[in-house]
């Protein structure tokens, strides 16, 4: 029997340079001692292609150009739109004022006044000091001597009429022994007169039976009765018709007192105000007051008046010339001004499109007329811009419709909340829409521009440009200049401490590792200056006026200790050995998987042991963590990636006979993505070769089915877990990680393991391709094709490919035998 060959051993691989490991700030290259020798940032850091798109859905004016912009949080959107309108000053025509006033043909539909820029509040105002010029003076007018003169002929005149009609049938009625008498509910009615006392027609009939009056006599006195009633009635109307034409001569008396003043107030307001609509509603105004003069009267009435007034309070407005004044739902102060920027940080249904309030009586009877109509800032940005945040304008109740209709019909129709919420009836009112031209902004991720897109069929329609802010940018010194000059203008605008040099390396520095490369910048600013304040704060505790490094890297790692409890566990459960992590020895399909855990506010990585088994069978590769339920959907193209390569390699010239099954050990949450496909093809192909694989070095990538290694995202979080999990074992000199040569410009990792790979007590190994993955794992040669076809003999591949063939070969006897025949000879 022939000796095995031994495996050919492997050469030396490459490995990253200490100096590669992390990118450093020079800072002797800046040109200031402290960053209060510099000037504040004025504008905004590398956001070129958002701040062009921007600028072009601010200036092109056309249907539907509102402007979606998106990107993560944190990247100064919201700050940004607003610096960028008020910097380019984009010219917009002046939008004009907006009156509501009383509608006199139909009060449930206010007319709307549209009048030139900053003339709505002056014609307000005008409006107000005419109606109580008037107020005061027409009850002076009524209190004239010559008007009471006048007044008191009229009355007169009617009373002698009156007084001659009413005599007459008197002296018919005492003559025919008759009287006017009140009856309760009949009213005043025609009595007889029986031994001098007026007698109920009821009682008649009483008296006929006690022999009082005989049934002659009171059937005479029934038909004289009704004879003298019917004339009664006559004359009673009569009556009554010289009360109207009295009243009518008297209205037409107080019209000609009050007519001249009246329009000569008019006439004024008018000539002041020749606008579009302006005309037509004071001459209805002119109108009204002199049909309605009792309103006026009620100033000089004594308790008579005052008694009108609470009674006109308890059933309508307090103040008696409502329908006189004017609301000035939009009214500018200025006439030219600038274009109105808006941003509405509580875009609830009445702050952006008003609402008609609600007043009660003293009954507690709800109304509301044209004066109770507020605005909104959809109606204050008219002519300019109006910044809303996305979600909440989708989330507050009824804002998404009502924003789609007034940005599709260029129109807003103000409303009450309550109705259009509940779509109950409640305000009768439906005032006059007023037409709006308003580019509205939205600010929102770029999930939700996504999902709008694809799903809401008007959202193309009325949101054609988007504005997408990038979370990272070129790290370029002139970028590296902003950085500093934007820690200028957060120690001007939160009274912070200066930073000297090195700590505005520092902080580049965590922007550069927050970008997650090392030629990119982070441009999720709120981040930066959360880190300013709170480095300041250390300084301001070490009694130092000046921000330094040390200062800096306090306030990150007083950041991560708050946020790494879990990470913390992990690690004493680790250590304790409740977690199974080798990081020495050999061990054939077991292999260091490392992953990211992403806690929202804190990410960071740790090492997962990854095994393979392997034996006969027709099943393939099965992962248990999808059996389980435990794998996502990245991971399980990631597995079923494992089948190609094997496929592609080692199944040209024979079937694949496999059973094999890769599992994350002691993972009881979910798993997903793709960056532990290359660690579970060494793990089998550990196990088909029954090569044992150096338990000190952790790997990380994704691999494709042709064999290369791909990229992976958190390569500094991975790296950092698994040496943290080595140093608390033992930094042996040997130990360290395989990751994707494409993730080396990447890299940003904690001092401490750039110092320990520069000492040579810990490594990194860049591979390509997962051949040369499995010759550092192992310490073998991978083995390449020969001519023939085969791999060659003592390499990775070759062992694998023998054993595979063992498999098939192996297999296909099995089968043969059970089915009860004779496996063929050779």
């Amino acid at each position: 029997m022939a000796t095995p060959a031994l495996p050919k051993p492997a050469g030396k691989p490459r490995e990253v340079l200490p100096d590669q490991l992390r990118w450093r700030c020079n800072p002797a290259e800046f040109d200031f001692k402290t960053t209060a020798d510099l000037k504040p940032l004025e504008g905004i850091i590398g956001q070129e292609r958002a701040l062009k798109a921007l600028q072009l859905g601010v200036e092109l004016y056309g249907a539907g150009y509102n402007v979606f912009v998106c990107g993560l949080s944190g990247t100064g959107r919201a700050t940004t739109v607003k610096q960028l309108l008020e910097r380019i000053r984009p010219q917009c025509a002046p939008a004009p004022d907006r009156c509501y006033v009383h509608n006199f043909h139909r009060p449930d539909q206010p007319r709307l006044l549209t009048l030139p820029r900053a003339l709505a509040i002056p014609f307000r105002k005008d409006m107000d000091r005419a109606i109580d010029f008037l107020a005061t003076r027409i009850p002076q007018l009524f209190e004239d001597d010559k008007f009471q003169a006048a007044r008191g002929r009229i009355l007169e005149r009617y009373g002698e009429r009156e007084k001659e009609m009413l005599e007459g049938f008197s002296d018919q009625l005492k003559k025919n022994h008759f009287a006017l008498a009140e009856m309760g509910g009949a009213g005043t009615t025609v009595v007889p007169v029986l031994q001098g006392q007026p007698v109920p027609l009821e009682k008649l009939d009483e008296m006929v039976a006690g022999g009082q009056v005989d049934s002659a006599q009171a059937r005479q006195i029934s038909e004289r009765q009704e004879q003298l009633q019917r004339q009664f009635v006559v004359l009673y109307r009569k009556t009554l018709e010289l009360q109207r034409a009295m009243n009518l001569e008297l209205e037409l008396l107080e019209r000609e007192a009050a007519s001249a003043l009246v329009d000569s107030v008019i006439e004024d307001v008018k000539e002041k105000y020749p606008h579009n609509g302006v005309a037509d509603h004071l001459e209805a105004v002119r109108g009204s007051i002199l049909e309605n003069l009792s309103l006026f009267k009620t100033k000089a009435e004594g308790e008579e008046a005052e008694a009108a007034r609470l009674l006109l309070r308890s059933s309508g407005p307090a103040d008696p010339f409502w329908m006189y004044r004017v609301n000035a739902v939009l009214g500018h102060e200025d006439q030219q001004g600038v274009c109105p920027v808006i941003l509405e940080t509580s875009p609830t249904y009445v702050n952006l499109f008003g609402t008609i309030q609600r007043t009660y009586d003293v009954r507690g009877v709800a109304r509301s007329d044209f004066t109770d109509i507020r605005g909104g800032s959809l109606l204050e940005a008219d002519g300019g811009y109006l910044v809303i945040n996305a979600m909440e304008a989708l989330t507050e109740p009824g804002v998404w419709r009502a924003l789609k209709r007034a940005l599709i019909h260029g129109q807003l129709e103000i409303q009450s909340a309550a109705d259009w919420l509940s779509h109950l009836t409640g305000s009768a009112l439906k005032p006059e829409p007023i037409p709006v031209n308003v580019k509205v902004i939205l600010v929102g991720e770029t999930y939700l521009y996504d999902l709008l897109y694809a799903y809401e069929d008007d959202f193309k329609k009325i949101f054609k440009v988007k504005a997408d802010f990038d979370s990272q940018m070129n790290r370029t010194p002139d970028a590296v200049r902003q950085y500093a000059a934007l820690l200028r203008k957060l120690c001007e605008e939160d009274k912070l401490c200066p930073f000297d040099r090195e700590a505005v390396a520092a902080v580049v520095e965590y922007g550069v590792r927050r970008a997650g490369r090392q030629d990119k910048l982070s441009a999720r600013f709120s981040e930066i200056a959360d880190l300013a304040r709170e480095a300041c704060y250390w300084a301001r505790q070490a009694k130092s006026e000046v921000i330094g490094r040390t200062h800096v890297e306090r306030a990150i790692a007083e950041r991560i200790e708050r946020h790494n409890l879990i990470e913390s566990k992990i690690q004493e459960m680790i250590e304790k050995g409740v977690l199974l992590i080798d990081s020495r020895g050999e061990r054939v399909g077991q292999v260091n998987g490392l992953s990211v855990y992403d806690m929202g506010s804190y990410a960071f990585g740790k090492p997962t042991r990854i095994t393979a088994s392997t034996a006969m069978g027709r099943q393939g590769i099965i992962n248990i963590e999808r059996e389980a339920n435990l794998s996502g959907r990245l991971h399980d193209k990631g597995v079923a990636i494992l089948s190609g390569f094997l496929r592609e390699r080692f199944a040209q010239a024979k079937p694949l006979s496999l059973a094999a099954s890769v599992c994350f050990e002691q993972s009881y949450a979910g798993v997903d993505g793709d960056s532990a496909s290359s660690t579970e093809i060494y793990a089998l192909l550990s196990s088909l070769a029954d090569l044992p694989i150096r338990q000190g070095i952790a790997v990380t990538g994704s691999v494709n089915q042709k064999g290369d290694i791909q990229a992976i995202g958190g390569v500094n979080y991975k790296i950092e877990g698994f040496f943290d999990v080595c140093r608390a074992q033992g930094l042996t000199g040997s130990q360290g990680v395989i990751l994707p040569i494409e993730n080396v410009p990447d890299l940003m990792l904690r001092p401490d393991v750039v110092e320990a790979v520069r000492a040579g007590k810990f490594h990194l190994y860049p591979v390509a391709t997962v051949d040369e993955g499995i010759e550092i794992l192992t310490g073998v040669k991978a083995g390449e094709r020969q001519p023939d076809g085969a791999f060659e003999d003592s390499t990775v591949n070759g062992r694998v490919d023998a054993r595979l063939r063992a498999l098939a070969e192996g297999l296909k006897d099995y089968e043969a035998r059970s089915r009860g025949n004779e496996p063929r000879s050779e």
